[in-house]
This record gives C-alpha cells, sequence and structure tokens, in this order.
C-alpha cells in the first residue's frame, strides 16, 4: 500500500508538544508517507510515536517512528521544533540567545543528512530562529521558512470573524512584522468577502461599523499579541494551533498550491528589511518559498513594520547573525 503513496518524507526535530502535535496532524491530515521523530529524549520520541502510529487506522498507511539525526536522510521537509520553552512572563525574544546555541548544534545536522530539504522552522524567536538557520545551513533562502505570523494572522481572522458573525475564511486580513509585541495588522488592505473593512457597513454588516475605531482596532491587535501569554499562563503551552498552522504551511509545499501565508522569510522589496527574516506574505510551493509578496502598506504601517523591522535587526546583531 504504501508503494501507491508518493507523499513526502517528513523529519520532526523536538518531539516536545509543538513537534508531536505537528507530526500527529500532519498524519491525520495524510500529509505524509512517513514521519521521523527526532529528540534529545529517545524514549519521548518513540512514545509519540508509538502512539500517532496507533492513529493510522483512521488515517492513511504510512511509516511513524522515532529516529538519529541519521535517519531524516531523504527527507523533503524538516520541522525545526527543538528548543527551550517559553516561560510564563517571558518574551518571546527573551528566549534569543538560549535557543540560537540549540540550533548552531541542531541545524548543520539536519542540512549534513537532508541536503536537498526544505526546512521550517517553529521554535520562537522564530525570524531569529529562522535566520540562525539559513546562516548554519548554508541553504538557499527559498528552502528555509519559519512559521512567522501565520498564526497571528488566523488568530486576527477569527476574531474578526467573531465580531462580524463571518466564517474566518471568508476574511482576508494579515499580520505582519516580528512574530511577537511589535507585529501589526494591515488593515488598510483588509477585505471580507473581497470588501473593504470600511464599506462592510453599507454591505450589510453593521458590526463592522466598530472596526471604524482606532482605539477598537488596537485593542483587537493587543489581544492578537497577547493571545500565546494568555495561554502560556493558563495551560503552560500553545500548541495545537501551532501545529495547525505548520500543517497549513506543509500542505501549501506539498500540494505546489502557490497560495499565499505570512510566513518568516528574507523580506526582499521591504526597504530595510530585506536582510531580515520577518513575517510577510510570501507565495509557496513545492520549492518552498516561491517569491515574496510585497504588500503596499499605509505610511502609519511602514512606520510600524520598519520599527518591527529595527527589533528584529538589533536582537539579531546581538547574537553576531547581522
Amino acid at each position: 500500500m504504501l508503494a501507491e503513496w508518493e507523499g513526502p518524507k517528513i523529519g520532526v526535530v523536538g518531539s516536545g508538544l509543538v513537534g508531536s502535535t505537528f507530526a500527529y496532524t500532519v498524519i491525520i491530515q495524510r500529509l505524509a508517507r512517513e514521519v521521523v521523530l527526532v529528540d534529545i529524549n529517545r524514549d519521548k520520541a518513540e512514545g509519540d510515536a508509538m502512539d500517532i502510529r496507533h492513529a493510522l487506522a483512521f488515517a492513511r498507511p504510512a511509516l511513524v517512528h522515532a529516529g538519529t539525526y541519521d535517519d531524516l536522510e531523504g527527507a523533503d521537509l524538516v520541522v525545526l521544533a527543538a528548543g527551550a520553552s517559553q516561560r510564563p512572563g517571558e518574551t518571546r525574544l527573551d528566549l534569543l540567545k538560549r535557543n540560537v546555541e540549540i540550533f548552531h548544534q541542531i541545524v548543520p545536522e539536519v542540512a549534513r543528512v537532508a541536503p536537498r530539504a526544505i526546512l521550517l522552522v517553529a521554535t520562537n524567536p522564530v525570524d531569529i530562529l529562522t535566520l540562525a538557520t539559513q546562516r548554519f545551513s548554508q541553504f538557499p533562502s527559498q528552502r528555509v521558512l519559519g512559521s512567522g505570523t501565520v498564526l497571528d494572522t488566523a488568530r486576527l481572522r477569527v476574531r474578526l470573524g467573531q465580531i462580524l458573525h463571518v466564517d474566518p475564511r471568508s476574511i482576508h486580513a494579515s499580520i505582519i512584522g516580528e512574530h511577537g509585541d511589535s507585529e501589526l495588522a494591515v488593515w488598510s488592505r483588509a477585505t471580507v468577502g473581497g470588501i473593504p473593512l470600511d464599506q462592510l457597513a453599507e454591505a450589510g454588516i453593521p458590526e463592522a461599523r466598530q472596526l471604524a475605531d482606532a482605539a477598537f482596532r488596537e485593542a483587537l491587535v493587543n489581544d492578537v499579541r497577547r493571545a500565546a501569554y494568555e495561554i502560556i499562563q493558563r495551560k503552560g503551552a500553545t500548541y495545537y494551533a501551532i501545529a495547525a498552522a505548520l500543517a497549513r504551511i506543509v500542505e501549501a509545499v506539498v500540494h505546489d498550491e502557490g497560495s499565499v501565508h505570512t510566513i518568516s522569510t528574507l523580506a526582499t522589496g521591504y526597504p530595510d528589511a530585506e536582510d531580515l527574516c520577518i513575517g510577510v506574505p510570501a507565495i509557496l510551493d513545492r520549492g518552498g518559498v516561491r517569491r515574496v509578496v510585497v504588500l503596499p502598506l499605509a505610511p502609519d504601517e511602514e512606520r510600524a513594520f520598519r520599527r518591527s523591522a529595527q527589533i528584529l535587526r538589533e536582537a539579531a546583531a546581538e547574537v553576531g547573525l547581522l
């Protein structure tokens, strides 16, 4: 049966809450023919592999197993989810030095055994670690990307959907910039069913009137920024939604979709950010990042994006990445 299924081989480095939940998600969504879990705690990785294998009866036949870096040979895509966990009250940038050191050890090993793989970074601070992964792997930038603001964008769309009583999938509104406290919403380009936000009330969605208020919009974006902190305070970690976001990125690559997602990648075309990895919309296909989409930003959005880029620039400089 496996010979009939020509899906990708996916590696997961770091079988913690995010890595293991992602592995389970890609199996349930039938996105991989083989998943290899690699973790410093081999027993944990083996336990996760066993548990996920028991779900194969409800999915598609696949190989799911724990292994070492050498078992990543031939991988089409490797998700990097290893690293120190975010502590309650700790910002994503506080994790910088600890996780750059970890990536300095693991990325060359992955690049050695899977030189043609696409590398997808999930560990925070994701923008800095995506840049670090590009440096440490020496892969073309098209084959190194981070989860960026894909989840933040989803959170914004879900909140807007709740307010407007509209399916979030019909909402096109993006969060860009740092995956963290300086991220911003691109309100000037937001639409619902193709209708700009400032025209929704006249189009028959009266709940949209409150979105004209700048303070209301800022409170909404702050909810998005604070979402991870709120979840961590309540349950210690976030993993369901980020696993789904990673799986969506993988789906776009595996199926050669050419769909647009706000991933972390080199921000080609964005002034003062072209040498940084930062959350911007990009077209994804089988080769990874086909092209960065340059959003026309309103003046206040452009200033906020430049501030976000500067924060990441300073952080990257602290650890010698720039």
